[in-house]
């Protein structure tokens, strides 16, 4: 992380750490050993091992690991859109873009 001016910037290294991290206090939290998780999950021990290390997984495995240990909710807030009504009358959904502009 490198602070500039009071800001923290994380870069997505630190944020694969942080949750590693989380999720490895998580399955701590749980009693659960790296080899009882990784046979749940369905992976081998070195990608729970590697994960914990390195915060390295591929993205359904990541998943699975958070099904296991009862997080997978908290994946459902990424990329939501931030959408804050003015008032009661704006609340119908702004329209969904089908596609990218084109260059």
């Amino acid at each position: 992380m490198t602070e500039s001016n009071g800001l923290t910037l994380r870069t997505p290294h630190d944020v694969l750490l942080r949750i590693a991290n989380r999720a490895r206090s998580l399955r701590l939290e749980q009693n659960m050993p790296q080899t009882e998780l990784a046979r749940r999950v369905g992976v081998a021990v070195g990608t729970v091992k590697r994960f914990e290390k390195t915060g390295e997984i591929q993205f359904k495995h990541l998943l699975q690991i958070a099904l296991v240990l009862g997080r997978l909710d908290d994946f459902e807030a990424i990329f939501q859109p931030d959408f804050l009504p003015k008032s009661l009358f704006d609340l119908k959904e702004p329209k969904k873009r089908q596609r990218a502009r084109s260059k």
